[in-house]
C-alpha cells in the first residue's frame, strides 16, 4: 500500500500525532524566526521546515560543524526510502528524539523506537514504510481523490513542484539537523545554555540561509514547531497560580491562562472541522447538482451567463487597454 501526499497544516499534523498515541504535544505554525515568536509558543521541542525541493539540495550547517560523524549513537535518524512520506518522517524524526517529561509517546512509537534502535538508517526507514499503524493514521489525511492517477506510472515532467520536510531538533546538549535524504544527522552545534530557547538559536540561522538561498526564485516555504500542549501548559501554570495569594496580579494572570484555554478549544474545534472537509469527496455532490441542473432545463443558461459574463469583463479590460 502506497503513502498519499498530506497537506502541510498544524491542524493536520496535530490530528496525526495525536493519532498515532502522542499526548502532550501539538504544532504550530511559525511566521517569523526572531525570538518573540519562539518566546509566545515555548516550550520547542523541534522544528520541521518545508521548502520546494530541487536536484542536488544539500544540508546547510553551522560554520566549523555539520559533521556527520558528530552524532550520538542514541539520535534516531531514519533515511527516506519512500515517497510523499516525509511530512510525518519529519514528524517522528523529533518525536522520536523528544527529551520532555511532559510528552507521552504511547504504545506504538514506544514499541516502534525500541525494536527499530539498533537498526541502521536505512533500516529504520524501511520499518517506518512497513509500520501499517503509522501508515494507516498518514493517509488518513490524504485529501479525497475523485479520480485516481497512478503516480508510479506518469512520468516525471520538469515542471513538477516537489517539497520537502527537515527536521531540526535539540538532543543531548546538541542540534541536529535531520533530512531523511541526506547520508546521516548533521550537527549544527552546542546548546550553550540552559534556557529553553537556547537551541533555536543555533537552529534558526541554518533555516535563514536556507530562506536566503531560495528566496530569489521561490517564495513558498512554511516553518513547523512541535510544541507542549497549550491547553495542559495553561492548566499547570493555573494550578501553580491558585496556591499563590490571589492578588490582582495572580487573578489576571489566571483569567489570562483561562483564555488561553478558551481560545484553544476553539482552534481545535476548527481544526476538527477542516479535517472533515479535506477528506470528504464532494465529487459526487457536484456531479448530482450539475445532473439535476440539468434534468431541470437551468444548467445551460447559468453556462450561457458566466460565458456572457467572462466575454464583458475581457471587452472592458479591452477597452481599458
Amino acid at each position: 500500500m502506497s503513502w498519499c501526499t498530506i497537506e502541510s497544516d498544524p491542524g493536520v499534523f496535530t490530528s496525526l500525532i495525536e493519532d498515532i498515541g502522542v499526548k502532550g504535544i501539538q504544532v504550530e505554525e511559525l511566521y517569523s524566526l526572531d525570538d518573540a515568536s519562539f518566546q509566545h509558543i515555548s516550550p520547542v521541542f523541534g522544528l520541521i521546515f518545508l521548502f520546494k525541493w530541487t536536484p542536488g539540495h544539500a544540508p546547510a550547517p553551522a560554520t566549523g560543524s555539520g559533521l556527520h560523524h558528530l552524532v550520538s549513537p542514541d539520535l534516531f535518524f531514519a533515511k527516506q526510502v519512500i515517497s510523499n512520506a516525509c511530512a510525518t518522517q519529519a514528524i517522528l524524526a523529533i518525536l522520536l528524539n523528544l527529551e520532555s517529561p511532559h510528552v507521552v509517546l504511547g504504545d506504538t512509537l514506544s514499541e516502534f523506537k525500541a525494536f527499530t534502535r539498533e537498526f541502521p538508517s536505512d533500516l529504520k526507514g524501511l520499518a517506518i514504510s512497513n509500520s501499517d499503524t503509522i501508515r494507516t493514521v498518514h493517509n488518513s489525511f490524504a485529501r479525497a481523490e475523485p479520480f485516481i492517477i497512478d503516480e508510479d506510472k506518469r512520468p516525471a515532467k520538469d515542471d513538477d513542484e516537489v517539497y520537502h520536510f527537515v527536521a531540526y531538533v535539540p538532543f543531548q546538549g546538541k542540534v541536529y539537523e535531520l533530512d531523511g535524504l541526506s547520508e546521516g544527522p548533521v550537527c549544527l552545534g552546542d546548546i550553550t545554555s540552559l534556557d529553553p530557547t537556547a537551541w533555536l538559536k543555533v537552529a534558526t540561522p541554518v533555516i535563514q540561509r536556507r530562506i536566503e538561498k531560495y528566496a530569489s526564485s521561490e517564495i513558498r516555504f512554511n516553518l513547523m514547531g512541535l510544541v507542549r500542549n497549550r491547553v495542559q501548559l495553561a492548566q499547570d501554570h493555573i494550578a501553580a497560580l491558585a496556591e499563590q495569594d490571589q492578588t490582582a496580579a495572580v487573578v489576571g494572570q489566571i483569567q489570562s491562562w483561562q483564555q488561553c484555554i478558551a481560545t484553544e478549544a476553539q482552534k481545535r474545534a476548527n481544526w476538527k472541522k477542516e479535517n472533515v472537509r479535506r477528506k470528504h469527496n464532494y465529487i459526487p455532490f457536484v456531479i448530482k447538482l450539475l445532473q439535476t441542473l440539468a434534468k431541470k432545463g437551468q444548467l445551460d443558461p447559468l453556462l450561457q451567463a458566466q460565458l456572457d459574463k467572462a466575454i464583458a469583463a475581457q471587452q472592458n479590460d479591452t477597452n481599458k487597454a
